[in-house]
């Protein structure tokens, strides 16, 4: 038995390339290193510029541009606009809408209605006049305007049309199938004329300017708009090429002193910081500031404890002296209750109170 055979999917095959001519190969690699040598400092400052520029909009203008411009509308809106918006439309609601309300529903509204019903009633009025006198009088003005009319027509047929019409067929007719022929004569004429005259034109303008815009243009403009599109196109290309690598050249600069900082400035200063700041503000805390705090809550202690002793004292001395000019206080005297006590009080298992006991 045979092999299953396998289909294998075909490669997708690479985009043909257009060839490159010789003018192109030699113009690309000066150009490159020409422009290169341009671009690398150009894009070195952008760089540069780029990161100052976001450093100093984080750190700088963001938070300047907020506390200057965002924060002030935001409070005038919150604590200016809106309140005199919500007093501005009560003072609206109150002063304006609600008269209008009123003005509307006990005096507009009444006198609409004496209104409507006046006017009911002379439309009543106009309706009974219109059938009863202006009816009968347009029929009788229709009855005249019809037949004068008919005696205008019957006149302007008879003295107008039938003389018209003649004059017409007889005299207008024939004169202007006479300019007609006389007319299309002369267009013809004309016609001829302009046509030999275009043709003579036409070749002229062909051969004193067509002619050598056309080989102007096949044998001078294109080929040098070739040349042109080839170098700028290599320029542009070089252009990019140099940018890319002068970001490349940037980043890498970039780093190298980020670098040199960190060694020269921030490790330093970050050894110092655990190696001697570190050590020496333990010690001043364990050795200085807690006792310094220790003894300030004890002093704060005995100080309290002093000004206490102080204000009994002082409370003691005020009760003793007022005892002593004054007297002592009146005591308050029992007062008896409304339920007397002992066997005297009402139980559920008698019938009298004490109010109605002998």
């Amino acid at each position: 038995m045979d092999a299953p055979v396998k289909f294998e999917k075909p490669s997708a095959q690479p985009a043909p390339q257009s060839p490159e001519g010789c003018l192109a190969v030699a113009i690309r690699v000066p150009v490159r290193i020409v422009v290169l040598v341009l671009v690398v400092p150009v894009r070195v400052v952008w760089d540069a510029l780029a990161v100052g520029g976001r450093f100093l909009w984080r750190t700088v203008l963001r938070p300047v541009g907020r506390a200057l411009f965002v924060w002030p509308v935001v409070a005038l809106w919150r604590y200016v606009v809106v309140p005199g918006a919500k007093a501005v439309g009560w003072l609206v609601s109150v002063l304006v809408l609600v008269p209008l309300g009123w003005l509307y529903q006990y005096a507009l509204t009444p006198l609409g209605h004496a209104l409507a019903w006046t006017a009911r009633g002379i439309g009543s009025g106009l309706a009974w006049v219109y059938a009863r006198v202006l009816t009968p009088v347009g029929h009788a003005c229709v009855w005249v305007v019809d037949r004068v009319t008919s005696a205008v027509e019957w006149l302007g047929r008879y003295l107008l049309v039938v003389p018209s019409g003649w004059l017409y067929a007889w005299v207008i007719a024939p004169v202007g199938r006479a300019i007609a022929w006389c007319g299309r004569g002369l267009l013809w004429l004309a016609k001829a004329v302009g046509t030999g005259v275009g043709v003579v034109l036409y070749w002229m303008a062909r051969i004193l300017l067509v002619l050598p815009a056309i080989a102007l243009w096949r044998w001078v403009l294109t080929p040098v708009g070739r040349v042109l599109a080839v170098v700028g196109r290599e320029v542009w290309d070089a252009l990019g090429h140099a940018w890319r690598i002068a970001g490349h050249l940037s980043l890498a600069v970039g780093r190298a002193l980020a670098t040199l900082f960190r060694w020269i400035f921030v490790a330093p200063v970050s050894w110092v910081y655990r190696t001697v700041l570190t050590p020496v503000g333990h010690v001043v805390r364990d050795l200085v500031l807690r006792p310094a705090a220790e003894a300030a809550r004890s002093v704060g202690r005995v100080t309290r404890q002093v000004l206490t002793a102080a204000r009994e004292s002082a409370r003691q001395a005020r009760a003793d002296f007022r005892r002593t000019v004054f007297g002592e206080p009146r005591q308050p005297q029992p007062v008896e209750r409304r339920e007397p006590m002992g066997d005297e009080t009402r139980t559920l298992g008698r019938s009298t109170t004490v109010l109605t006991k002998d």
